[in-house]
């Protein structure tokens, strides 16, 4: 893990912000672009946001990116560029959780502050039978609290990061291996033969279904997109004329929908091709996406003030949303 052999607070950041909602093996490959790309939290500041979420797309949860873009701004233009180096100067940061805050103060700057991550509240739950969900308000003070409590304050550091690998590596989530863990004799759930109950979990919701319907309206060169700005999914990204539905919808339904919509599709303007459905699963959605390609003069002027017109060789310069760079990518533009 290439953050773990850095004191720079800025690479550290960059690493807890992905590894909050993402896998490690993932994640490294997404670190060294964005490094590669933006070495420095000047250089973050300076970009442009359509090209910071480009850089991100595919990580998901892109109020992460946002608010990461957001903090550097802060740091560049309010704090002279100087990253702060306390743990409430780091708390001002947009985005920057306790967690975090913790992370980078111990693992850069060598402060007493715990980490509290996953793999640490499924470890002091096991080992001290706590029954809190870790998630919740009283939890989440219980955890941070004994978690202190706990604490190396001579290496903070170092100790924050043998207990979150210890739970990544022995005290793991589904199978943890018991018999080699030098905890054991002390562990509430082993003693208990409870393993299974902590640490405690929500009980999880269905995922919610939602159906895409895309219209690609397009000439020769040129394409319409929108930007997506409402407080949902894949904010700050872009995408074709939409319409959501309750359930898969066919190709004249949906025409209908767009009519309604005032792009007056009348029975003259023909729809060229239909895609598949391409699916994408989120955390607690599933996203089932319908394109439909239509050729249409954009001189009609029958289009939403937040419409723009781009051409079709541009569109790899702005961030999309999964679904529809797998889409994309089926097409010879």
């Amino acid at each position: 893990m290439p953050w773990k052999t850095t004191k720079d607070p800025y690479k550290i950041w960059l690493s807890e912000v992905i590894l909050q909602q993402t896998r490690v093996d993932q994640g490294i490959g997404y670190y060294k672009c964005i490094l590669e790309r933006f070495p420095s939290v000047d250089h973050l500041a300076l970009a442009a946001e359509d090209e910071v979420m480009r850089h991100w797309v595919g990580l998901g949860y892109y109020s992460r990116a946002r608010n990461l873009h957001a903090a550097a701004k802060q740091i560049y233009f309010e704090q002279g560029g100087i990253f702060p180096t306390t743990y409430s100067g780091l708390l001002e940061l947009k985005g920057v959780g306790q967690y975090s805050a913790a992370a980078i103060s111990s693992f850069a700057f060598g402060l007493p502050h715990a980490v509290v991550d996953g793999n640490v509240c499924r470890i002091l739950a096991r080992y001290f039978g706590i029954q809190e969900l870790p998630g919740s308000s009283k939890g989440q003070k219980i955890f941070i609290a004994l978690a202190n409590e706990l604490l190396d304050k001579r290496d903070p550091g170092n100790y924050n990061q043998a207990i979150m690998n210890y739970g990544a590596l022995v005290c793991k989530p589904a199978a943890p291996d018991c018999l080699i863990c030098d905890l054991r004799k002390g562990c509430f759930a082993y003693t208990h033969n409870s393993i299974k109950n902590f640490p405690a979990r929500k009980k999880k919701k269905e995922k919610l279904i939602r159906w895409f319907n895309y219209l690609v309206l397009e000439d020769e060169t040129h394409l319409i997109i929108r930007k997506r700005v409402a407080e949902d999914i894949w904010r700050g990204l872009y995408e074709f004329p939409l319409i959501e539905t309750e359930k898969h919808y066919t190709v004249s339904e949906v025409k209908t929908f767009f009519q309604q919509q005032n792009f007056l599709l009348t029975d003259k303007v023909m729809v060229m091709q239909a895609s598949n459905l391409i699916k994408q699963e989120l955390t607690h959605q599933r996203i089932r996406a319908q394109f439909l390609r239509v050729h249409l003069s954009f001189h009609s002027g029958h289009f939403n003030n937040s419409d723009l017109k781009i051409k079709k060789n541009e569109l790899k310069y702005l961030p999309f949303p999964k679904v529809i760079e797998n889409y994309l990518k089926s097409l010879l533009y």
